[in-house]
């Protein structure tokens, strides 16, 4: 048997602003040195499974373990565990990116050598070595994209997070980023992904699980889902199994 990369046993979940659960005895898995996508309609409760993970949002019962360890501790040893590529930015856009992973090396505990040689490494292959010492701010959007990884992984974590990675790009960086993040699985990474990018979804996972009103509905090997479902695409076993009615709430 596999280890895990990350077990969610009995997962309770309520925002201190809603009366009703999101989340009730929530049993999850994913096997270390996986692709795995999470999916779902907006409001399903991906994104708050995500922060859970991450230890963004806090939960009081339950256990979330992160390759064996309870991220309920916060222990910062834990946390350099994973790395987390947010949809939304997470750098300081006044510095370059040579600046910014010095910064968010040093943050996740790296020394001065290995940091330097994470960063030298990283540039050259998500193509910025050229423009290292710029301010981030002046960047295209791809290029921030870009960046937003770097730090993602810039300590080499044993499991990457990824919540919309390639969210408005070019269909370029879009497929240098993807081929950049098989690489890194091939060498043992474990991704864990979200995007609404079902096309993009279904180049990189190989495992999917499919979230909705905060229950997991469907959760194995891509093509054996497909398989059971008579379905061709992942777009067409979303709508099977989430319907398609509008959603009004991402949460």
């Amino acid at each position: 048997m596999s280890a895990s990369a990350v077990t969610i046993q009995d997962l309770d979940f309520i925002y201190p602003d809603h009366t009703a659960k999101l989340f009730t005895h929530l049993n999850l898995d994913i096997p270390a040195g996986k692709r795995f996508g999470l999916f779902g309609p907006n409001g399903a409760g991906k994104t708050s499974l995500m922060n859970l993970m991450t230890g963004l949002l806090s939960f009081k019962e339950g256990s979330i373990r992160i390759a064996g360890n309870e991220i309920k501790k916060k222990n910062r040893a834990v946390n350099r565990l994973f790395g987390f590529v947010p949809q939304d930015f997470s750098f300081y856009p006044e510095l370059s990116p040579v600046e910014n992973l010095q910064f968010f090396g040093a943050w996740s505990g790296l020394n001065a050598p290995e940091i330097k040689q994470r960063t030298t490494q990283l540039l050259d292959i998500l193509g910025l070595a050229d423009v290292k010492n710029k301010p981030v701010e002046k960047f295209s959007g791809g290029m921030k994209r870009r960046v937003n990884l770097a730090i993602g992984v810039i300590h080499d974590p044993q499991i990457l997070f990824l919540d919309e990675p390639t969210v408005g790009v070019d269909i370029q960086t879009r497929h240098a980023i993807v081929s950049y993040l098989k690489e890194l699985n091939k060498h043992g990474t474990t991704l864990i992904y979200t995007s609404h990018q079902l096309s993009e979804a279904e180049e990189l996972c190989e495992t999917v699980a499919l979230i909705d009103n905060g229950r997991i509905v469907a959760y194995d090997d891509l093509d054996v889902l497909l398989a059971k479902h008579g379905q061709n695409g992942l777009e067409g076993l979303f709508l099977e199994m989430t319907g398609k009615d509008y959603r009004n709430a991402d949460v």
